[in-house]
This record gives C-alpha cells, sequence and structure tokens, in this order.
C-alpha cells in the first residue's frame, strides 16, 4: 500500500484531493490530506473512501518531520516559498516529492542527494508552472520532428473571472492565493525580442504591456512574467529570436493597479503600525505627497494623464474614499490591500472563475524556409461554481494524473523534473483531453 501526503487544502487543491481520493483503491493508495484547518482537509476528502484528514503546522518541527516520516510520497500544495523544509525532510528520509511550483534553489541543491535515493522531486506540474510547459513542448517537438525552427514564442496565461460572473470593474476574482496576485510582477522581469534582452523593473511591469485579444472574450492585458530566458534552454529553443512568457488580466486591470504600486501599497517589507486607528482613505492619503485638498483630489494630481473615468471607477469600487475602517491592528501595506481585496474580489456562491491560456508560435518548416509560419495554441476553461474551479481543475489534475503515472511506473524519472519531456507530458495531455481540458491549434502564415 503507497501512503500519500498531501500538505494544504487550499483553493487549488480540490481537485487534485478529489483525482487521487477517486483513483485510490484501484490503485491501493492511502491518501493523507494535511492542513492548520483540519475541517478544511475533511471538507475537501469529502467522505470519500481512503482519506484521513489530520491537523498540520508546517512549522511544527516535530510534527512535519514525523508526518512525513510515515509516508512513501509527498505533495506539498503550501506557498511556493514553505517547500524548502518540506523538501529537506522528503529527502532525509527517502520520499518522493510533488509540487505545482517553480523550482527553488533550495530544491536544486538537494538533487544531488536525491539522485543518489534515487527520488522524484516534480515541480512545475500545474498551470502555470506546468500545462504551460506541456502543451508547449508538445508543439516544439511536433515541429522540430516534421524539420522545422521555431523562431519565436510566447506564452500568456490568466485565472480570470467567467463573463457572466463578471460583475466588478476590475474583471478579477481570486481564484487562487491572493497573497501572489497581490505581490505579482516584483522583481525584474526578463525576456527575449527580436534577438535582444529587454529588462522590465518592477515599476514598470504593468505600464509595459501587450494587449491580447480572444476571439470569444475580447481584450486582456498580458504583462512579462518573471525570467522567461531561462526556458530557452530548457525548451531546447537554440536561435530562438523572441521568448515571452505572460500573466493575463482584464484589459485595464494594469492601468489600474499601477497606481497601488506607484503609491508603495504592494509594499511587503514594512509594517504599519496601529493601523486599526486608519481608515483605507487616511491609508491612501499617508502614501500621497502632498497634504493639500480632498483625498481623491490629490491622487488624481499624482497619476497625472493616467488618471481617467475607468479607474476612478474602479478605486471607488474598492471603498477607498469612502472611509472604510481598517480591521487589523498593524501589516504590510501589501497585507493590508490583500484583506480588502480578499472581500471585494471574493467569488460569489456560484461564480465561475476561467482559465485562458495562449501560445504564439513562429516558425520556419523543411520546404519553405523563407516563409514565417504562425501558430495559436488555446485554451479556455471555465469553472463549475466557487468550490469547483477551473483554477482548481488546470493547477491540481496536471499534477494529480503525473503522480498517478510515476506511482504506476508509466515513466521512471528521478531528480528534479518538471514536464518538458515526453513519458510525462503525452499521457497527461491525453487525459486532460479526455475530461475536457484541450488545445486548439490554429496554422496561419
Amino acid at each position: 500500500m503507497t501512503q500519500i501526503l498531501i500538505i494544504g487544502a487550499g483553493r487549488s487543491s480540490s481537485s487534485l484531493i478529489e483525482y487521487l481520493l477517486r483513483n485510490s483503491t484501484e490503485y491501493d493508495w492511502k491518501i493523507t490530506v494535511a492542513d492548520m484547518d483540519v475541517n478544511l482537509a475533511t471538507e475537501k476528502i469529502g467522505g470519500l473512501p481512503n482519506g484521513t484528514a489530520i491537523s498540520f503546522d508546517i512549522r511544527n518541527e516535530e510534527q512535519r518531520r514525523f508526518v512525513i516520516g510515515q509516508h512513501d510520497l509527498v505533495i506539498s500544495m503550501l506557498p511556493s516559498n514553505m517547500h524548502g523544509d518540506v523538501a529537506r525532510d522528503c529527502v532525509e528520509f527517502g520520499k518522493h516529492l510533488a509540487t505545482a511550483s517553480y523550482v527553488s534553489n533550495e530544491i536544486r541543491l538537494l538533487e544531488g542527494d536525491a539522485l543518489k535515493k534515487n527520488l522524484l522531486l516534480l515541480n512545475e506540474c500545474g498551470l502555470d508552472p506546468g500545462l504551460d510547459h506541456a502543451s508547449a513542448m508538445k508543439i516544439i517537438e511536433d515541429i522540430k520532428f516534421a524539420g522545422g525552427h521555431v523562431t519565436g514564442f510566447r506564452s500568456y496565461c490568466g485565472g480570470l473571472v467567467a463573463p457572466e460572473s463578471n460583475d466588478n470593474p476590475w474583471g478579477y476574482k481570486f481564484s487562487w492565493n491572493p497573497r501572489n496576485v497581490i505581490l505579482a510582477g516584483q522583481g525584474t522581469a526578463q525576456y527575449l525580442e527580436n534577438g535582444e534582452v529587454k529588462y522590465i523593473p518592477y515599476n514598470r511591469v504593468f505600464t509595459q504591456i501587450d494587449i491580447i485579444e480572444t476571439q470569444d472574450f475580447g481584450k486582456f492585458d498580458a504583462y512579462a512574467n518573471r525570467d522567461s530566458i531561462s526556458y530557452i534552454d530548457v525548451y531546447g529553443l537554440d536561435n530562438i529570436r523572441t521568448m515571452l512568457r505572460g500573466t493575463l488580466r482584464q484589459h485595464r486591470y494594469c492601468k489600474a493597479w499601477n497606481i497601488f504600486v506607484r503609491l508603495g501599497l504592494t509594499d511587503d517589507t514594512s509594517k504599519i503600525t496601529h493601523a486599526n486607528r486608519m481608515t483605507y482613505t487616511s491609508l491612501l492619503a499617508a502614501f500621497l505627497p502632498s497634504s493639500q485638498g480632498d483625498v481623491k483630489g490629490r491622487l488624481k494630481a499624482f497619476i497625472g494623464d493616467d488618471w481617467d473615468a475607468d479607474i476612478e471607477e474602479m478605486l471607488e469600487y474598492l471603498d477607498l474614499f469612502s472611509e472604510r475602517k481598517i480591521t487589523v491592528s498593524e501589516g504590510t501595506p501589501a497585507q493590508l490591500l490583500q484583506i480588502l481585496l480578499e472581500e471585494k474580489w471574493k467569488l460569489k456562491p456560484g461564480d465561475k472563475d476561467m482559465i485562458v491560456m495562449e501560445h504564439q508560435f513562429e516558425y520556419t518548416v523543411e520546404d519553405l524556409p523563407d516563409v514565417i509560419m504562425r501558430m495559436k495554441s488555446q485554451l479556455i476553461v471555465t469553472g463549475k461554481d466557487e468550490n469547483h474551479t477551473a483554477m482548481a481543475q488546470t493547477v491540481g489534475l496536471p499534477l494529480a494524473i503525473t503522480v498517478k503515472n510515476f506511482l504506476t511506473g508509466k515513466f521512471d524519472l528521478r531528480g528534479i523534473q518538471i514536464p518538458i519531456k515526453k513519458e510525462i507530458y503525452d499521457p497527461m495531455l491525453d487525459e486532460l483531453e479526455s475530461m475536457g481540458i484541450k488545445f486548439s491549434e490554429r496554422v496561419m502564415r
């Protein structure tokens, strides 16, 4: 009997937990779902067989090491900055590890020991990163097999709200970790464009955007995401001239979000004390350079020509000019902003989210080496409701399917792996397609 430990029962774990439990009897698995909130873990198990819920505190070293030591494979659905201790324990005790997060430096340092112990450290196997890698690599390998050469690659993905549930001017609701949304874009984005390396510092990430237009859902803002250049080697794209990975938001979102960046309200390094003596309006005022006039007028002067009626509507929707009380005693500006947005951008009962992913390829083919071919590959998934979200499906199912395929011997890779190898991505994409999670491709000249 294989013992599987899932750490974290949050927004993105629902489909993963359900999938593994539904396969547990056939494959003789016992599954422990561990979370700070044991009631949430119990709820995610939903009465399915072979599941056990436990209360689990990742910061309790004794408990963490004991629980990990009792299992054969650990799936960490924790925030990315919390995988390190779990990964070190897994390698020490000889346990396989799987996450949906980017490969961290902490995990890279463990690969040598993992290989010595014949362990798999599976990472980047969710939606983005994850499903983006798998779907892109399938097309890249098909182009190469046909004698073609990829010269340009752009990939965009966004967790959005479905049109029928889009009832706020931001066009956004939380379907995954809100903290990651608040801190998105921090650091310097880097990518390749027409053979030139480009850098975008955080203070410009939300101003240097592309507009992506879909046939059925209109326009989206796309901003550059992290380090695109490192994936040139990962994808085997020698001599490529354009390489960009980006994040999608509703059109006009980025212009409004950049106001928070400019003000400093997304800062997560400094504490504001006695915050409960403030309103969000006074917090806004405290970050404005001028003290003359009403807060909205001062903000308009600070923003200058970028101010327009859409921005005014979006900020008013957040009650930033209504003397709304802050309810916590202290927090960073980012934490205080998150508390407000978690209420305003919450999925309501019956709401549906939506995933949009689009790859854009430029390539040549053997018979027409001077002709640039273009292909778009697009995935759109709509959630069922506020609990059974498209985000949970597209993050959880690729990871769950790949764990199943590993445990059942469909691939035998060890060390750090992401879904860029055919033995990983082919069966994953095939099974997802059977579930209706399918990419559509369109080729152009």
